[in-house]
């Protein structure tokens, strides 16, 4: 072998040695915390963060145990959470800056720049070094009220790298507790509710009236958001913090299920705002029904031969003591069924009355014939009858309506006319359940249904 590749081995041999004892190298000594006087305080647990000084080197008691004291130079120092992922102190690292004298003990405090707040120092301890108080920092994270220190030689800090500039490798650490910042336990409110079913569509919960099952309901305050879907009586529940202010509560009606044999209405509003205090509060209580079939028949029904076979000399006697109107507003008194099939096939919104009456002919058909239950609730939103809900009976809408048609200068109204939307809106109630979709449905025909 040349000299010349011998000399490269050995240089290659001596640098690698150099690399392993670098990359081994650990900072011995080591730190801990005291009060201002160098008194180690029992289980490391301290009343308030300005009580907390470093502390480094021997222990009272163990003056002479060199090994404990941190190699000679310059260092800075740190506060952060447990797990040295929140830094906790608030001033620059320069502010944060002492001395290490040959003996292993805190000599000196640095102070930092113009915009530095010293750090407050105490001593002499009984070693004869120095305390250096860790304040300012923030109030930890942690639920226990745990804080960790660190420090690490000038030389080795490298911001951007490790913990905040501190490598691991080159930093002794100790782990303390405050208890000004421990975390008590928080009192708690209970915010409770309920979704039920509101059978008579009054907006109250009445004795009787079942809860509904898995019905979500929201909880907001600002951008906070929760939610909860309630159980198998119809109640939700949350807990928030006692004293936390006012919440808004909101139910969320869910679309039509995929049969489309179900809408939901609400009875009562759709949400609502409670202040947490302590104890139980009483959330708004929200109110549903559902929609769907009752029996009802078209206009298209009671003018085809199926209405025919069942138009008979009392469905006669009962058009013509309602108040029907005809295409220019005259009072409308069919003879026979012949007359009846022209007059509702000819029905057409431009004079609303002519609409409505033949609406209204189809319902009263309806409940002579027992298709409807004139008792039953249907959705009639701006109707006279209707509860402040929306809902009224078959039998009330069907008196309105023949009330309104028999009131003089009502019986022709075009566009512009004053009664036109009141009159339109009875004849939505009484179209919408001759087709069979806005009568109140048992609960068990209404399935809860979020896609």
């Amino acid at each position: 072998m040349s000299r010349r590749n011998l000399w490269i081995i050995t240089v290659a041999c001596i640098c690698a040695m150099a690399w392993a004892g670098m990359a081994s190298a650990q900072l011995s000594g080591a730190i801990f915390t005291s009060d201002k006087n160098g008194d180690i305080v029992n289980q490391n647990l301290y009343n308030l963060k300005t009580d907390v000084y470093l502390n480094g080197g021997p222990k009272p008691g163990h003056c002479d145990n060199l090994s404990a004291g941190l190699p000679a130079g310059d260092y800075y120092f740190q506060v952060t959470d447990p797990s040295g992922d929140t830094l906790l102190s608030t001033d620059d690292i320069t502010c944060r800056r002492f001395r290490v004298d040959a003996s292993g003990k805190i000599s000196d405090y640095i102070p930092g720049g113009g915009s530095c707040t010293n750090h407050d120092t105490g001593g002499p301890t009984l070693c004869n070094g120095i305390t250096v108080q860790l304040y300012p920092f923030e109030n930890t994270p942690n639920p226990g009220g745990v804080y960790k220190v660190w420090v690490t030689p000038v030389n080795q800090y490298n911001p951007g790298a490790g913990f905040f500039g501190f490598i691991e490798a080159w930093s002794k650490t100790d782990v303390f507790k405050v208890k000004e910042s421990v975390h008590p336990p928080q009192e708690t409110a209970t915010i409770t509710g309920y979704k039920f079913y509101d059978t008579n569509t009054n907006g109250s919960k009445d004795p009787g009236e079942p809860g509904i099952e898995n019905w979500r309901i929201n909880l907001y305050q600002g951008s906070d958001f929760d939610y909860d879907d309630t159980d198998k009586e119809g109640l939700y529940q949350f807990s928030v913090e006692a004293g936390s202010g006012v919440y808004t509560i909101c139910e969320v009606i869910p679309p039509p299920p995929p049969d489309g044999k179900a809408t939901w209405i609400h009875t009562t509003p759709t949400c609502g705002q409670v202040t947490a205090g302590t104890g139980e509060i009483a959330g708004p209580n929200f109110g549903n029904v559902c929609l769907g079939p009752g029996g009802g028949l078209t206009l298209g029904f009671w003018s085809n031969k199926n209405g025919a076979k069942l138009f008979d000399g009392n469905a006669l006697s009962a058009m013509v003591n309602l108040n029907l109107r005809k295409a220019d507003g005259s009072p409308f008194d069919p003879g026979n069924y012949t007359q009846f099939r022209t007059w509702l096939l000819g029905a057409n919104a431009t004079n609303m009355a002519y609409m409505l009456s033949a609406q209204l002919a189809a319902m009263k058909l309806n409940v002579l014939k027992s298709f409807v239950d004139g008792n039953a609730l249907i959705y009639a939103p701006g109707t006279t009858s209707a509860n402040p809900a929306g809902f009224a009976t078959v039998n009330a809408i069907i008196n309105e309506a023949n009330t309104e048609l028999g009131l003089h200068g009502h019986g022709y109204t075009p566009a512009g006319s004053p009664y036109r939307s009141y009159q339109e809106a009875l004849k939505n109630a009484l179209d919408n359940a001759n087709n069979n979709r806005t009568f109140v449905q048992p609960p068990s025909n209404c399935p809860v249904y979020y896609p």
